[in-house]
């Protein structure tokens, strides 16, 4: 029988905090860095593999732990990853090197690879009715979204009054709270279909996406004449390519490229891509630009984010409410226009503007992502039967964080060239490399000029970067118009949920 209401939607509460938790654990480490350097005795390349490891992990085991669920029941390994996870928090609470931090947030990334798809994949078993569905999918997407700019604000808290590994023992008591939620109110679901492992699949798509990912992180930070970041991005794409080929072959392939027939599901996909990238401009550069041209600290940065998280409980609540009445593509479209006028005002932005400016326009940027995701991935998901939805949400998380690899490295490319133009004769040696170490030449030296001069062409870099942004939001405006379905409330509402079914087995109780 069907899960009661009640039982639903806390379940739904229980998916939101394992969400929120990996949402922190993204961002809360950029804080404490500083501290680790000095504790672990970490170099500069140990610092960025703390955040690359989590990356590689993530993207790469995001499309075979969909494919798990399905098979062995999503509740099961759902239930798996959030063991998993709490213990590699308290691995990384404890850890006593840079190696051994770098294993345990490699296993934190695992972990986080099949919460985040799986925790999707049960809301279609969870919520039948499409607006329900749509609403609960708000929720989740919100939860995930709160996590990145909370977690330079707790983070901050808990490095000024404990000490560094308190970022990660905050993981603890959520994934406890997550696992009793599960365990009582979450219903098994698998796909009836037992269809055996594609193991040929399955590391094609992992050694894939490592290649790729770490690919665009390494361009991100090289820039792109790098070679090697090239050969490695071409060398991933060609596993890709061998992969996508060997699924059209596979008698049971790790993905059904057929969820790309579904038009809801492509498009639903399309959209959340381009609104995640245009999202990763925002969290990309303003955290620098508070502390590089501001002068705060970490947690100042994190609290001046709160204007953005207010804009994305905004346009979440009126997700929520309008939806119903307007349908798919007007909320996608409205979304996208909130997003473009947030982000050409970011473009606007001069190295002696006020701080109240900056909180307007990041506050439409959050509106718009709080308008537009949710709908997107409901829509996708929509579109899916219960028995392919652990596959299909893997593949639609999978392309997001693909998405936002490559924003931050194209976007951080576009950044450091418009700075490094506008520094001049000036684009030598430490100042040269990014606006930090600018400041930082400036500061040391007492040069006012010189620090008014690395401000500056920061603030034109990040223009830049934010005009390609605004560029993107027009243009997939102007594709949303042309290729999402104009739905009626009545069309919304009576849309059947397409093989809601679980597993018979086990769908005659909850947990």
């Amino acid at each position: 029988m069907k899960t009661d209401s009640t039982r639903r939607w806390l379940a739904l509460g229980a998916l939101a905090i394992a969400m929120l938790t990996i949402g922190l654990d993204m961002t809360v480490l950029t804080v404490a860095l500083p501290t680790l350097a000095v504790d672990l005795n970490a170099n500069s390349g140990a610092l960025q593999w703390f955040s690359t490891a989590y990356t590689l992990a993530l993207a790469a085991v995001m499309l075979p732990a969909g494919a798990l669920g399905d098979r062995y029941g999503r509740k099961k390994i759902l239930l798996g990853a959030l063991v998993l996870f709490g213990a590699a928090s308290l691995a990384c609470t404890f850890a006593t090197s840079a190696g051994e931090l770098i294993a345990a947030r490699v296993v934190l990334g695992v972990a986080a690879a099949a919460m985040m798809p799986l925790s999707m994949a049960v809301l279609p078993v969870l919520f039948g009715n499409p607006a329900e569905r749509a609403r609960a999918m708000n929720i989740w997407i919100t939860s995930s979204a709160l996590g990145l700019p909370l977690g330079p604000i707790l983070g901050g808290w808990l490095i000024d009054n404990f000490w560094w590994g308190s970022v990660f023992l905050i993981n603890v008591p959520m994934v406890v709270i997550g696992v009793v939620a599960v365990a009582a109110l979450v219903p098994e679901s698998r796909n009836p279909d037992q269809r055996p492992p594609d193991l040929p699949g399955t590391v094609l798509s992992v050694v894939g996406m490592l290649g790729v990912t770490y690919g665009f992180i390494r361009l991100g930070d090289e820039g792109w004449g790098d070679g090697i970041s090239w050969a490695v991005l071409a060398a991933g794409a060609v596993v890709l390519a061998l992969f996508v080929g060997w699924q059209r072959r596979a008698a049971m392939p790790l993905i059904d490229l057929g969820l790309f027939s579904s038009r809801g599901f492509r498009w639903g996909a399309v959209f959340a891509v381009l609104i995640t990238f245009g999202m990763f401009g925002l969290f990309f550069t303003v955290p620098q630009y508070y502390q590089a041209v501001l002068g705060t600290d970490a947690l100042g940065s994190g609290l001046r984010l709160l204007p953005m998280i207010g804009g994305l409980l905004v346009g979440s609540r009126l997700s929520d409410r309008l939806l119903p009445k307007l349908g798919v593509r007007t909320m996608v479209a409205s979304a996208l226009v909130v997003l473009a006028v947030g982000l050409g005002l970011g473009a606007l932005t001069t190295a002696d503007g006020a701080y109240w400016f900056t909180a307007i326009w990041i506050a439409l940027v959050g509106a718009g992502m709080g308008l537009g995701l949710p709908v997107s991935m409901a829509a996708a998901m929509n579109d899916l039967e219960v028995a392919r939805a652990g596959m299909g949400s893997a593949l639609l998380q999978a392309l997001r964080q693909a998405a936002g690899t490559i924003a931050v490295a194209l976007l951080g490319t576009v950044l450091a060239t418009v700075y490094r133009g506008e520094l001049g004769d000036l684009n030598v040696g430490p100042v040269g490399d990014s606006v930090n170490s600018g400041v930082a030449v400036a500061k040391s030296t007492g040069d006012s000029d010189l620090l008014g001069h690395v401000q500056s062409a920061f603030v034109g870099g990040m223009d830049a970067m934010l005009w390609v942004c605004t560029a993107i939001c027009v243009l997939a405006f102007g594709l949303a118009l042309w290729a999402l379905p104009r739905r009626s409330p009545k069309d919304l509402e009576a849309t059947p949920a397409a093989g809601l079914a679980v597993d018979a087995s086990e769908s005659t109780h909850v947990g």
